[in-house]
């Protein structure tokens, strides 16, 4: 009726080792290690991870076999090249990096002022623009414009709302826009955010209030940063935003 002690430590030991074995397999199978990988974090969303490493967002989803709305959830992992070029250890020079590390400018061609209408771009807000889009400089992927603590920051073109959060360093209380498959808008240093995630605006809709900068050579200034993105790569805001009088 009892199993004398040899076999019932052998019984239990066996079990732990099969445990083990289990346990194992399933944390290889959920932390796949190595580079072109990028885990998400509870504040992330596919829209946000694209723009941190300057992605094309529909690409990003077509890689990872995601639809729309694209959903994430934490501990998910995205693969972040294309999956048929994902390198071995000794070739990392092809892979994506965070925006502040990337030490390279992706140059990118004025668009025709025509097409610039389809969207029928708006100002973000009120003000003097005191730094410019620039190539050359990283911190300058967007314009900069001037104001008061407080003033509304408006949507430039009808769209959605894909991220509005506070998860993406180097930009504050943050808010991106979705205008079309090739479109997105981003508003960045807000006091206040007043629009949630998922949520559809039209041109000239307040999204924000202008809260004071963080960027360099501007920081504790109140102005918006402000930037408009084409396939996932930065292009100079005032190609699209209407001309008028600084």
């Amino acid at each position: 009726m009892f199993l004398n002690v040899p076999t019932l430590y052998l019984k239990v030991f066996v079990c732990f080792i099969a445990l083990f074995i289990s346990a194992c397999s399933s944390l290889q199978q959920q932390s796949v290690k190595g580079p072109g990988w990028y885990r998400i974090k509870p504040t992330d969303t596919l829209y946000s991870v694209a723009w941190r490493y300057g992605l094309d967002h529909k690409q990003l989803a077509e890689w990872n076999g995601l639809n729309e709305p694209f959903h994430v959830r934490p501990g998910q992992q995205l693969i972040l090249i294309e999956p048929e070029q994902i390198p071995t250890p000794a070739v990392t020079a092809a892979l994506p990096k965070p925006e502040k590390t990337v030490s390279t400018v992706v140059k990118v061609k004025p668009i025709a002022p025509s097409f610039n209408q389809v969207l029928r771009w708006n100002w973000p807000t009120e003000g003097k623009v005191h730094s410019r889009f620039s190539k050359k400089h990283l911190d300058q992927r967007g314009i900069d414009i001037a104001g008061k603590i407080g003033q509304p920051v408006v949507a430039v073109a009808d769209g959605k709302v894909v991220y509005s959060g506070t998860g993406l360093s180097g930009y504050g209380n943050l808010i991106i826009i979705k205008h079309n498959d090739l479109f997105l808008s981003a508003y960045a240093y807000n006091q206040k955010r007043l629009v949630s995630e998922g949520i559809s605006v039209k041109k000239g809709t307040q999204i924000a209030e202008m809260g004071l900068s963080k960027m360099k050579g501007n920081k504790n200034l109140a102005s918006l940063h402000f930037q408009i993105r084409k396939k996932g790569k930065p292009v100079d805001p005032l190609l699209y935003l209407p001309e008028r009088k600084n």
